[in-house]
C-alpha cells in the first residue's frame, strides 16, 4: 500500500531529483527539470512548482539558503535539499520501484466500453493507433540510440527503455487483438457485428449476458429487443 507522504505529488519527487545537484531558486528548477526531460517521466504540471517547493520547505524537505536577484528581475529565493529530502527521494523511489499501484490508462478506458462499437471500426481505429505507436517506439529508438551512442550510462536512461518496451507490447497486443477481430478468430466477433448492424441495445445485451447467456446462445434481434426508430 502507498504511503501517505507530506507531499503527495510526482512533481516533489522530480524536485529533489534535481535538488541533490546543487541549491536552486524555483526558475532554475523549472528550466533544470526540462533540460532533464522528467516532463515525460512524470505528469508535470508547471503552474504547481511554488506551491509544491512551498510545501516542500513546510515539511522541511527543502530549506531557504539564500536569495539572489538577476538585474531588475524580482529578488528569488534559493533553496537546497535537506537529509530528510534525500530520504524522502529514496524512501519513496523504493516504494515506486516495488509496489505496483493501479495506474489509470485512456486505452484500457476505452477497451473497457468497446462494445459499444462495431467490431469493423474497431479494426480500423486499432491500426491507427498501432500506426502512431510504431512512430512513437521508432523516434524513442532514435532518441535512445543517441543518448548511448554520446557514453550516457544506460542507468540514466533506463525509464525511456522501459517506455519503449511498454509502447512495444501494447503495439503487439494490439496488432494481435485487431488481427483476431479482422479474421473472425475473436469468439463471438459475429454476434458482436450483429449487434450493431440490427441495432439491438447494448444495455439489453449486458443484461442478457449477466443473465447467464453466452454469444452463442444470446437471442438474436428478433427477440423485440431492437432499438426504437429514430
Amino acid at each position: 500500500m502507498a504511503t501517505k507522504r507530506k507531499v503527495n505529488n510526482l512533481l516533489a519527487l522530480a524536485v529533489l531529483s534535481v535538488m541533490i545537484e546543487r541549491p536552486m531558486h524555483r526558475y532554475e528548477i523549472a528550466s533544470t527539470l526540462k533540460s532533464h526531460g522528467k516532463d515525460r517521466d512524470m505528469d508535470i504540471k508547471w503552474g504547481s512548482l511554488y506551491t509544491v517547493v512551498q510545501n516542500m520547505a513546510k515539511a522541511g524537505f527543502l530549506e531557504v539558503v539564500g536569495s539572489e536577484r538577476d538585474g531588475a528581475r524580482p529578488e528569488r529565493t534559493v533553496y537546497r535539499i535537506t537529509d530528510a529530502g534525500r530520504a524522502e527521494m529514496a524512501d519513496w523511489t523504493r516504494e515506486l520501484i516495488a509496489t505496483p499501484e493501479p495506474e489509470h490508462h485512456r486505452f484500457v478506458a476505452g477497451l473497457s466500453v468497446l462494445s459499444v462499437l462495431p467490431p469493423d471500426e474497431v479494426v480500423e481505429l486499432l491500426g491507427r493507433r498501432i500506426e502512431a505507436l510504431n512512430q512513437t517506439i521508432e523516434a524513442t529508438r532514435r532518441e535512445f540510440g543517441k543518448l548511448i551512442t554520446t557514453g550516457l550510462p544506460r542507468l540514466f536512461v533506463i525509464e525511456a527503455e522501459y517506455g519503449l518496451a511498454m509502447a512495444e507490447a501494447e503495439a503487439a497486443w494490439a496488432r494481435s487483438f485487431r488481427d483476431e477481430i479482422a479474421s473472425g478468430s475473436f469468439p463471438g466477433v459475429d454476434w458482436w457485428r450483429q449487434i450493431h448492424t440490427d441495432g439491438i441495445e447494448v444495455a439489453e445485451v449486458i443484461k442478457q449476458v449477466e443473465g447467464g447467456m453466452t454469444p452463442d446462445s444470446t437471442p438474436s434481434s428478433d427477440t423485440g429487443s431492437r432499438r426504437p426508430p429514430g
